[in-house]
């Protein structure tokens, strides 16, 4: 597996991602996702053959989580450790922000000694991704003004754009099922929305899946009842990527036209994007109650499709009753989290290993974009860790 992931990079041109951050992955070229997927494989081939693919001896890597998450805050934790940092979480109320400090304070204060910063910030229509790049423009500014020895790394870890480091991982997991990259030509993948008793659910899931898949050749659906849509740019995005691809981008309001001959069902709640927008400025005004019976409505809006759930019946309209079921978890299961929700019992015990497996994608996917943006050889870099002779990295 090393030799084939290294013969996969030295194929490739990975030399943008050095000292680069990691926002979106469709800022990315086709060379540099592959390039991530190979070198995740790479990381994880040295640390099953007990390897040690550490490529720092000492340093930290802050991580900023402003929502709730497990699989992502482990993973990254997992990802940073595997590489040779320790991990030290920014608590926003233990810190200075509340009395007035600025992000390019913060930023150049956490980052003496960081290698890398990985933030969450997905509940707010038009805020993660920009406070991501106002952080990573202040420790840029830092380290040429000679305060930061090094330039820490800005790992999304999911913003209300994009959800980078699970997109990767999903696409890595199909990869490996269906037997390469290539293989997602023409597939049949169905990204639709499903059943939640809970409102807010971000949107970046939906949207980095067709952001992402869409540049493979794959034929993306949406699926959505109607007031449920993404931000339409990314819709457009979408359609342009699959079209250039060889691929298609279609959008319905039926699950079932969703799933007819699908290979790959990706069934998930989220909120309406003119929700979110509406949640973002009752939150900017402080209007507190407002928030509540936006809440309100949204979730009577929501218990009007408690149809949209991923059951047996659904899944045998796909192809050959066996599509790919993929979630992001936590899922939302009928009869075990809540009386309904967005999958049968049946569906998601079936699936269990696989969606599994999937999560165990990421800590990889994490640390390959660690890797490219501080490795500048990568090839060379990996050999060098087959070699127990790779020197700490600062750049």
């Amino acid at each position: 597996m090393l030799s084939k992931c290294m013969d996969t990079i030295k194929g490739l041109k990975l030399k943008k991602m050095y000292e680069e951050d990691f926002f979106l992955t469709w800022e990315k070229t086709m060379d540099e996702l592959k390039g991530v997927f190979a070198v995740a494989d790479a990381l994880r081939a040295l640390r099953e053959h007990n390897i040690s693919p550490r490529i720092f001896d000492s340093g930290i890597a802050v991580s900023l989580f402003r929502d709730n998450s497990t699989r992502t805050r482990f993973s990254f934790a997992s990802a940073c450790n595997l590489l040779g940092l320790a991990v030290q979480e920014l608590d926003e109320g233990k810190s200075q922000l509340a009395h007035g400090e600025t992000v390019r304070e913060t930023a150049n204060m956490i980052s003496f000694m960081a290698d890398v910063i990985g933030i969450r910030d997905d509940m707010f229509v038009g805020r993660g991704n920009a406070y991501m790049r106002q952080v990573a423009a202040a420790v840029r500014q830092g380290h040429a003004d000679g305060i930061l020895a090094q330039k820490p790394t800005l790992v999304n870890l999911q913003c209300d754009i994009d959800h980078p480091s699970q997109t990767m991982a999903d696409a890595l997991h199909l990869i490996h099922e269906f037997g390469g990259v290539e293989q997602l030509q023409g597939k049949k993948i169905a990204m639709t929305w499903a059943y939640s008793p809970s409102y807010g659910k971000p949107l970046s899931v939906p949207q980095g899946i067709i952001g992402l898949l869409s540049r493979f050749g794959a034929n993306i659906v949406l699926a959505h009842p109607k007031g449920y849509e993404i931000m339409p740019e990314i819709e457009e995005l979408a359609a342009r990527q699959a079209a250039e691809s060889g691929g298609s981008f279609r959008r319905t309001d039926s699950m079932e036209d969703a799933f007819a001959d699908a290979d790959v069902v990706y069934p998930k709640s989220w909120a309406p994007f003119a929700a979110m927008q509406q949640r973002t400025l009752l939150f900017d005004q402080g209007d507190q109650a407002g928030i509540a019976e936006l809440e309100r409505e949204m979730l009577t809006q929501n218990s009007r499709y408690q149809n949209w759930q991923c059951t047996e019946e659904k899944m045998k309209l796909t192809k050959n009753g066996n599509a790919l079921y993929l979630h992001c978890l936590p899922a939302d299961i009928s009869g075990v989290s809540c009386e309904t929700g967005e999958v049968s019992q049946e569906v998601f015990n079936r699936n269990r290993i696989s969606l599994y497996k999937q999560a165990s994608y990421k800590p990889y996917i994490i640390a390959a974009m660690i890797f490219l943006a501080k490795v500048q050889d990568p090839s060379a870099g990996l050999l060098a860790l087959a070699a127990g002779q790779m020197p700490r990295q600062m750049k």
